[in-house]
């Protein structure tokens, strides 16, 4: 694995953002939180739980990076892309119930896309289909959502917009969020928690901490800190 001596403990309600250059170990970090990747050493836990014993998937919402999900040929409404995310928690036959119809309803008028629920999801721009796996991420009500840098597609409005929609999520539901970004410029205005690695990890902790440790400006030199600290 990519990643040595990471240790570091996410509070319920936490939004942290996982920022840090490329091949850094982002990705890596949050396929070990999901156990796609197991850890060669250490583990990980979950509500106190160690991975290989935690059940409860549907606790975690989970939207990749763009390039994992883009088919512009996938046979499929917006409707049906919604209520697979439903699906982990259904015995066979996975049918679509009334009360399934009513959570993709719901969570297609939160995120304010309820007139793409019939469309085909190949027609749909780039900022229309991050919000879609949003709402996918999102429709089992989960208590952990975890975004893998899920702006990289989206022009600068609808990505303040997507950052301004997830902070209110996390602020009047209390999900957890951790949200993977280059743009360390920008999550700062949003996130709590900043976790800044390369592989290894060079910081975890509030964004005031972080701007005002003498310990990180050295490390990343005045310039880059004020960068990111919105001092320039």
């Amino acid at each position: 694995m990519v990643l040595e001596k990471i240790s570091c403990q996410v509070d319920r309600g936490d939004y942290v953002g996982i920022v840090g250059p490329n091949g850094s170990g982002k990705t890596t970090l949050i396929k070990a939180i999901l156990g796609l990747l197991p850890p060669d050493q250490g583990q990980v836990e979950i509500n106190g739980i160690p991975l290989d014993r935690f059940t409860d998937w549907q606790l975690i919402g989970y939207l990749p990076q763009v390039s994992a999900m883009a088919n512009n040929f996938f046979p499929a409404t917006v409707a049906e892309v919604v209520f697979t995310g439903l699906l982990g928690g259904k015995t066979f036959p996975r049918r679509l119930q009334k009360k399934d119809r009513e959570k993709v309803d719901k969570i297609l008028s939160r995120l304010g896309i309820t007139n793409l629920a019939s469309k085909q999801i190949g027609s749909l721009s780039g900022g229309q289909s991050q919000l879609v796996f949003l709402a996918r991420a999102m429709v089992a009500e989960p208590e952990i959502l975890i975004l893998d840098e899920p702006t990289a597609a989206l022009d600068p409005a609808t990505r303040d917009s997507f950052y301004e929609m997830v902070a209110e999520l996390n602020r009047e539901e209390k999900t957890t969020i951790l949200l993977i970004t280059h743009d360390s410029a920008t999550i700062g205005r949003y996130a709590a928690r900043m976790l800044y690695l390369d592989r290894r990890l060079i910081f975890y902790g509030s964004f005031a901490d972080f701007c005002h440790s003498q310990e990180m400006s050295q490390h990343f030199g005045d310039f880059a800190q004020h960068l990111i600290c919105h001092q320039h």
